[in-house]
């Protein structure tokens, strides 16, 4: 039996203080046993001596020091595994909320796992098809590699996440290929919105979704990547399955490490946020990749919105030294009315050349992309330009690029969250519109793909 302490000195919000306990130690879990016979959960959160400063798992009211007792359990917080967890929704804290049985796990992992070993990892390279053309097509999502999606307030970034999540598959294998989804600190609203989406669209059955809503505690919302990571593991490295794992929102995350920080009086760093955020959301991102002589894979998408649209914001900051690229959504394609208004030109895949080309898209995909990318920059240029000197100003080769530069967001980027297109038509869309353009504009194309797929003008 765990010895029991009704040593409680102080509550300050979230935190308590026990004093005189032995053998405790960092990340434990406890238990508080009111006096009316109540349980709460709690973690060890830091160790002086004798003192236990414990992070309470729900509300502090109505806790009585002198008459609540603590007992420390002697293990950390653990997630029970199995293969029935997909097709369920679960809380923050691994709870089932569907109103399904509870899990029989095969065995229970510690939540904080371990960041991939650098040497066992293997090098992200097959094409992970989205169905989403400006990201298969420009900002290839590569297996085993984190993409983050930088949206701002306001912007549909949970629509994409239900597409991506729904559409996602990796092609020319039978692997199995599921999602675990995480949403931390959303509205009910916004809850319902995933578990309609994935049920209207049968997407739940290979989905594992942890749902913690914004009135849920802030130790939850700390605690739930790293159930959604805990449950990722176990299906790709011991079931050999491909993974997606999509984190949405990670700055409702960040704010929560940040109140706790604050309970803690640690010193703060950039806005508030403690000076270990870095070390704490690379903790999370490194468990994604690739490991040697497992077949599955790890492949995370977290979804963040920019506060006040800054890029350079620490949460974007940091997010993005960690991961390989980022999807940006723009809210001025957004009032344009394009959808999903990925703004392609700032957005970035690191690992796009790895999972492309002939075998795994096509040959001819990295040259269009090259080409449509320097296409459509010159287009926005032409479009600035026609705005300021009116469109006389323009020559008539300015023109077919701001033209180009329209068809480019309306055909090609826009296309709707229930579009799913293949690699073959997002490459013949592009196709189509740098046909717009004459022949000799193209020179980022081999002659023997102009010659094989390119049907405008020759000039």
């Amino acid at each position: 039996m765990p010895k029991e302490y009704r040593t409680i000195q102080e509550v300050a919000g979230p935190l308590m203080l026990v004093k005189g306990v032995e053998n405790v130690t960092y990340n434990e879990l406890g238990e508080i046993e009111l006096q009316n016979g109540e349980r709460r959960r709690c973690k060890v959160l830091e160790i002086d001596g004798g003192n236990a400063l414990v992070q309470l798992f729900e509300s502090s009211t109505g806790i009585n020091l002198s008459n609540s007792r603590v007992r420390f359990l002697g293990r950390t917080m653990e997630l029970g595994v199995s293969e029935d967890m997909l097709g369920r929704v679960f809380d923050g804290l691994g709870q089932p909320i569907d109103g399904g049985p509870e899990i029989l796990p095969e065995r229970r992992d510690d939540i904080n796992g371990l960041p991939m070993n650098p040497a066992a990892r293997n090098y992200p390279q097959e094409f992970i098809q989205t169905g989403v053309s400006a990201i298969d097509g420009l900002n290839t999502l590569v297996r085993g590699q984190k993409l983050p999606i930088f949206s701002a307030s306001g912007l549909p970034h949970a629509n994409l996440a239900a597409q991506i999540a729904r559409q996602a598959k990796v092609r020319g294998t039978k692997d199995p290929f599921v999602v675990v989804f995480a949403a931390m600190g959303i509205t009910f609203e916004e809850s319902n919105f995933f578990i309609e989406d994935f049920k209207r669209t049968g997407a739940i059955d290979r989905t594992v979704l942890f749902i913690n809503l914004a009135n849920d505690p802030a130790i939850e919302r700390i605690a739930t990547p790293r159930m959604a990571l805990t449950a990722a593991e176990y299906l790709a490295f011991e079931k050999n399955m491909h993974v997606l794992v999509i984190l949405t929102d990670i700055t409702n995350y960040a704010d929560a490490l940040r109140e706790v920080s604050a309970a803690r009086k640690e010193v703060p760093g950039r806005r508030g946020y403690p000076g270990y955020m870095y070390t704490d959301l690379a903790s999370l991102y490194e468990r994604a990749g690739r490991q040697k002589g497992k077949n599955g894979s790890i492949t995370l998408i977290p979804i963040l919105t920019m506060p006040e649209d800054d890029k350079t914001h620490p949460i974007p900051d940091l997010t993005g030294y960690i991961t390989e690229g980022q999807i940006i959504l723009s809210r001025e394609l957004y009032r344009k009315g394009v959808t999903p208004p990925i703004d392609v030109l700032p957005s970035l895949s690191r690992l796009k050349d790895k999972g492309i080309g002939e075998g795994k898209t096509r040959a001819d995909h990295a040259n269009t992309m090259n080409q449509l990318f320097a296409a459509y920059a010159r287009g926005k240029d032409a479009k600035e330009l026609m705005v300021i000197l009116g469109e006389a100003a323009l020559t008539d080769i300015d023109k077919l690029y701001a033209k180009f530069a329209d068809a480019f967001e309306n055909e090609y980027v826009s296309q709707g969250y229930n579009t799913n297109r293949d690699i073959e038509e997002t490459l013949s869309i592009g196709w189509k519109l740098l046909s717009i353009l004459p022949r000799s504009e193209l020179k980022r194309i081999k002659d023997e793909f102009l010659d094989k797929y390119y049907t405008g003008e020759t000039v």
